[in-house]
């Protein structure tokens, strides 16, 4: 794209990216024999029923990878979670959101004004804390699993924000997400072209519909094809490319306990709630590569703390090893980085432990939880500056 791109140096212009441009790579049709594991294609979008713990899970994460960098982009789960887990879940979120209301702390979010919604930030360590039997069920999932190993591999930082949209809410501003969609427009420029293309593959985004989610209420409009637009970070603002996305965005109906999971590169916004009645919930969730900052504070350690005695109860109900080890994940500190080497020197490996390491060592051997809890004190006192 040498138009926009000064190839001896490697940056985009600070005017990168022509509507003709972006309309030739967004303008496509998905061909469903190009996602043989899909069960349909809605709206240029993959749509997959799968079973858990599919017994061609390689051939699936490859195809999922394919779907989110030089496919649509965008990948929509049929029945991704249980109804009962959703449920569970959602009773805890309306304790926490009540309270919030009650003492004024609810908040708008990046892309909608205060009052829209019912935002609950950190939701996963919130969960974990207040429901730990919730949480293990919540993410045992592993169609969860399989799409953020598809996109991040083995490892992951799972965070999460739970949001409601209540009716009339108006459509936020089409957007990219995390990192650089968040960057000021006057640095976006400053940034190499390498790190255009890395911030899309550090971030899962996905969402998991917490009740029915007819397209009148506004659920996520998306632009297949759009995260291939390379110089889309510079551009995604502009007044003709929000017009564009605008008159040419789909958006899919989710039933309770489906899951949407896209390329964070993707332009998308949340809808305009046109219903009557209908509190629009969704658990938005932003998984993290090992490698990458994930945008909130997450205390691990308590959640580790938490979540552990239950990930003893169900190891001891049978409960199969590969679903205990995605609590695991979704629960600790997934990288042993940054840390102190002079106290935390990796030894015999290449890496000391990481909190994964030490939590699922213990549930290996079935410590008992002020064992693990001693432990995870004595890393975090080794990992100090």
């Amino acid at each position: 794209m040498t138009s926009v791109l000064d190839t001896a140096r490697g940056w985009f212009s600070a005017s990168a990216g022509s509507l003709d441009d972006f309309r030739r790579a967004v303008e496509r049709v998905t061909d469903p024999a190009d996602y043989p594991f899909a069960d349909s294609v809605e709206s240029n979008v993959p749509i997959y029923r799968i079973a858990a713990n599919p017994a061609d899970r390689q051939a699936i994460r490859e195809e999922l990878l394919r779907a989110l960098s030089t496919g649509p982009g965008v990948v929509v789960f049929r029945n991704a979670f249980d109804g009962s887990v959703v449920d569970a879940a959602s009773a805890s979120f309306d304790v926490l959101i009540a309270a919030q209301r009650a003492d004024g702390s609810n908040a708008g979010d990046h892309f909608g004004a205060p009052g829209a919604s019912d935002r609950i930030w950190n939701a996963a360590q919130k969960l974990a804390l207040a429901a730990p039997d919730v949480f293990a069920d919540y993410y045992a999932n592993d169609l969860l699993a399989l799409v953020c190993q598809a996109w991040l591999g083995p490892v992951y930082q799972v965070t999460s924000q739970v949001n409601v949209v209540n009716p009339g809410a108006a459509a936020q501003v089409p957007h990219r997400d995390y990192h650089l969609g968040i960057v000021r427009d006057c640095h976006l420029a400053e940034y190499p072209v390498q790190l255009h293309r890395m911030s899309a593959a550090l971030t899962l985004q996905g969402a998991v519909a917490h009740c029915d989610m007819p397209v009148g209420s506004g659920p996520t409009m998306l632009l297949p094809y759009s995260q291939t637009f390379e110089p889309g970070y510079i551009a995604f603002r502009r007044p003709e490319f929000v017009d564009y996305f605008r008159a040419h965005h789909v958006a899919l109906p989710l039933a309770k306990g489906d899951a949407i999971f896209f390329n964070p590169a993707l332009f998308h916004g949340a809808g305009h709630n046109r219903s009557a009645a209908i509190r629009r919930s969704a658990n938005l969730l932003q998984i993290s590569s090992p490698f990458g900052r994930a945008m909130e504070v997450v205390d691990r350690t308590a959640m580790c703390t938490a979540v552990y005695p239950e990930l003893l109860r169900l190891k001891a109900s049978g409960l199969d090893r590969g679903l205990l080890h995605n609590i695991v994940v979704a629960t600790a500190e997934c990288y042993p980085f940054p840390t102190n080497l002079d106290n935390d020197p990796p030894g015999d490996r290449l890496a000391p432990p990481s909190q994964v390491d030490i939590v699922w060592d213990a549930l290996e051997q079935e410590l008992p939880p002020t064992t693990l809890s001693a432990a995870l004190a004595a890393q975090s006192e080794r990992r100090k500056p």
